[in-house]
């Protein structure tokens, strides 16, 4: 899964996203600090993962992983080449999700280049440069499909249908996810706007509370969740050790950090689930889409197991951590064998058994 952190210059984009990865990506009070994105990868935050290892003291433990990539600021006219644009825009399409930082912070010695706080209006502005680059690539993939279309391809008429629908929606100032066509049909044209979007603000320490039920209502609108923490103090907790950082959060009253938060919301937009392999080499977390099958699911840990897939020994989290061995479970009843057609739930122990 791999995430992109959008927003304009100056919203705090960098410091998120080193204080999300631990990483040190350049921030300051400057435009377009950030030229090429910065890539850091994370491991998913599950407690699931540490009980398992204590059940089954493995000679590793491997948890699932996100990819997020700091995208340097957009600002107005950005689709049209403005700061960069066309080359930030590029590295969006590249991303699942784009988690997009509102500033809420009210800062005299940085900068806001669209003058006071006003995250109705910095939304707005991303949002319409986002929409234009899609209706300029839809132009270019309108051309394609012109000519096959009039020499009589089916399939490519159908598609220039679906392509006008798509451009009715962008051209009312709606994002391209809000259209009712086949999903499939809409990730083919492959816009920024068709992408889930996670809304993030970026508070003062001591948050305004007006501010961030407007920012909460706005994201309720588009359908989206919305989140708020303060940057500056997550880049604080991601520099301490386990044991300061827990008295840190006890001390401040913050029972999960930004990063827990983050990755829990985006989990949930992108519709993911985990489900776990477990045995003495190694315990390890997957990522798979809410509702996937077994065979899809073990295709995650190699093509080969999907294409040869028999069946999977499956069993839950919770009857593992309450009788502590595979044999107690078996002796039990609660291994189970299923098939192809087994939805794999979250929290899923599995063994997959394939063909070569």
């Amino acid at each position: 899964m791999e995430i992109g952190i959008v927003g304009l210059p100056n919203v705090g984009k960098s410091t998120l996203f080193n204080a999300l990865t631990s990483a040190n990506a350049q921030a300051s009070n400057y435009p377009f600090t950030t030229i090429e994105p910065n890539v850091g990868i994370v491991a998913v935050p599950d407690f699931r993962l540490k009980r398992l290892t204590e059940i089954f003291n493995p000679k590793k433990t491997t948890p699932a992983s996100v990819r997020f990539v700091d995208i340097a600021g957009l600002v107005k006219g950005a689709a049209s080449g403005e700061g960069l644009g066309n080359k930030f825009l590029s590295h969006i399409r590249e991303v699942d999700a784009i988690l997009m930082v509102v500033r809420l912070f009210k800062d005299p010695d940085v900068t806001h280049v669209m003058g006071e706080v006003d995250p109705e209006r910095d939304v707005a502005v991303i949002e319409t440069e986002l929409i234009l680059a899609d209706l300029a690539s839809l132009e270019k993939q309108k051309e394609k499909l012109f000519g096959k279309a009039k020499s009589g391809d089916k399939e490519s008429r159908e598609m220039l249908e679906s392509l006008e629908t798509v451009k009715a929606v962008l051209d009312s100032g709606r994002p391209a996810r809000s259209c009712e066509i086949n999903p499939k049909t809409l990730s083919s044209f492959s816009l920024l706007t068709s992408k889930p979007v996670l809304f993030v603000a970026n508070t003062d320490e001591t948050p305004d509370p007006a501010l961030v039920a407007k920012f909460e209502e706005l994201a309720r609108k588009r359908g989206a969740k919305a989140l708020s923490l303060c940057s500056k103090i997550e880049s604080e907790i991601a520099q301490l050790n386990s044991d300061e950082r827990e008295a840190f959060l006890s001390e401040m009253g913050i029972k999960t950090t930004g990063l827990e938060r983050v990755i829990l919301a985006a989990y949930e937009t992108l519709g993911l689930c985990s489900y776990f392999t477990a045995g003495e080499d190694e315990v390890r977390a997957w990522t798979i889409p809410i509702g996937a099958k077994a065979p899809q699911a073990a295709g995650v840990i190699h093509s080969d197991f999907e294409k040869g897939f028999i069946r999977a020994e499956v069993y839950s989290f919770k009857d593992i951590v309450a009788h502590f061995k595979e044999s107690v479970l078996r002796e039990k009843g609660l291994i189970r064998s299923e098939g192809k057609d087994y939805i794999v739930k979250d929290g899923d122990v599995c063994f997959f058994k394939f063909s070569n």
